[in-house]
């Protein structure tokens, strides 16, 4: 019988990876014309980390070295961490964030293709809950700063924590808006009051914006393609917007406007790149959508009620667990058995 195949010419795992890789390159552009050039060290560092932890597991586990380190999979994971720590942050910071996230979410449960939580998220949570006055030193926009910081003196303070003369860490950093706003609204400060403040101007939030949407971006050229499906995202998005535009509704006052939400933080980084893993998220159509608008949900509820400024991390591991239970509800039936 002539068994043609159903599928030819299927992408390599590492084809995909490099095009999830050149997918963030302008996000990284824009963040290092808002931030300065210290995230490209957050970056390399990252990735030398992750090359090594990665190469250092493969060997104590017997496995070969070359396949899985060509695979681009470790980059991925020291990308995506690197992009949601502080840019400048101090090289251990980094160093300790990565190796983690390589060799405890993801080379302990068996490599790639194995681990049920996402790398780069464990790495993250562990790094905000561990160190959460560095993680949220974050540098204002370069115009918007005091004093600009040349790459050098940003490389010196990732490697030294020493600045030039006369000039101060605070002089050089500033909240997040979600963290400026969520404080603010503490001291029974106005929306109108907080977002008329400086941090909401033409760099502030907006800063925000241009890399959400040189992430959208990057997004879009995944989805077209066909590296990632349009379910997560939607329906990620989706539920940010809804959940957001009720509150907002109900008082405006107190919460911030859906579009707020959707451009500030790592919604739109989440939405394309970090939700859409396809090792640690669900498999079926119906369960990406479930997926994806319960980690938007827990995202809104730890941004408004929660101790963190964002909640992107948290809520994709939380969702991470619950995707054996989602997998066995919405993975198709045939005669009353789980196909």
């Amino acid at each position: 019988m002539n068994r043609s195949p159903y599928i030819t010419n299927a992408p390599t795992v590492s084809s995909i990876m490099l095009k999830v890789l050149v997918a963030l390159v302008p996000g990284i552009i824009v963040y290092a014309w808002l931030f300065g050039g210290g995230i490209l060290i957050t970056l390399a560092l990252a990735t030398a980390t992750a090359l090594v932890t990665e190469a250092l597991m493969l060997k104590l586990r017997k496995r070969p070295v070359q396949p899985f380190l060509s695979d681009y999979s470790a980059i991925i994971t020291a990308w995506l961490l690197a992009l949601a720590i502080p840019p400048l942050a101090p090289w251990w910071l980094i160093v300790v964030g990565t190796a983690f996230a390589i060799i405890v979410a993801k080379q302990l449960y068996g490599g790639l293709g194995y681990n049920p939580f996402n790398p780069a998220m464990v790495g993250y949570a562990v790094l905000l809950i561990s160190f959460p006055v560095i993680m949220t030193k974050w540098p204002a926009a370069l115009s918007l700063a005091q004093t600009k910081l040349s790459f050098m003196d940003q490389f010196h303070y990732i490697f030294s924590t020493a600045l030039p003369a006369n000039v101060s860490i605070d002089a050089v950093t500033s909240a997040t808006p979600l963290d400026y706003l969520k404080t603010q609204l503490k001291l029974n400060q106005s929306m109108t009051t907080i977002q008329s403040a400086p941090i909401f101007g033409t760099l502030g939030a907006k800063g925000s914006e241009y890399i959400a949407l040189a992430y959208l971006a990057g997004g879009v050229f995944l989805w077209q393609q066909r590296i990632i499906t349009w379910h997560l995202p939607v329906a990620f998005l989706g539920s940010i917007a809804a959940i957001a535009g009720v509150f907002w509704l109900i008082d405006p006052t107190q919460f911030a406007n859906p579009l707020f939400h959707l451009f500030s933080g790592a919604s739109i980084l989440g939405a394309f790149f970090i939700l859409t893993d396809p090792i640690s998220g669900p498999t079926t159509p119906k369960g990406k959508l479930y997926f994806a608008a319960g980690a938007g949900l827990i995202t809104y509820l730890v941004r408004v009620y929660g101790g963190y400024p964002d909640g992107v991390a948290f809520a994709v591991i939380f969702m991470n667990i619950c995707v054996p239970l989602i997998d066995m509800y919405t993975q198709p039936r045939v005669f009353g058995h789980q196909k």
